[in-house]
């Protein structure tokens, strides 16, 4: 069993940064491949960003590539979402969730473990 918590949320105008962390318990996250989500209201929640177990694959959203930095420390047990010239369109709830799998993970339901999600807001 892996418990998951966010936390680095919050209030940012538009053009700022957040990063956010996802601090694993109960097991090591060096076995998992990690994502990151984001559900606005009266949406789908989406993958952001993913990474595989040992950190040589990435992915990205079309919509965040450039922006958003998704990086791991297993020695740490830490997983982080660097968010860079945030946009209004970036505001959602955004979960870290843990795959039980080497490999990149891309759906919600690929993820096995999640956060209980942290809000993010970027006003205009």
């Amino acid at each position: 069993q892996v418990q998951l918590v966010e936390s680095g949320g919050g209030l940012v105008q538009a053009g700022g940064s957040l990063r956010l962390s996802c601090a694993a318990s109960g097991r090591t996250l060096s076995s998992y491949a990690m994502g990151w989500f984001r559900q606005a209201p009266g949406k789908e929640r989406d993958v952001v960003a993913a990474k595989n177990w040992s950190g040589s694959s990435t992915y990205y959203a079309d919509s965040v590539k450039g922006r958003f930095t998704i990086s791991r420390n297993n020695a740490k047990n830490t997983v982080y979402l660097q968010m860079n010239s945030l946009k209004p369109e970036d505001t959602a709830v955004y979960y870290c969730a843990a795959r039980a799998d080497y490999g990149l993970g891309y759906a919600p339901r690929e993820y096995v473990y999640w956060g209980q999600g942290t809000q993010v807001t970027v006003s205009s």
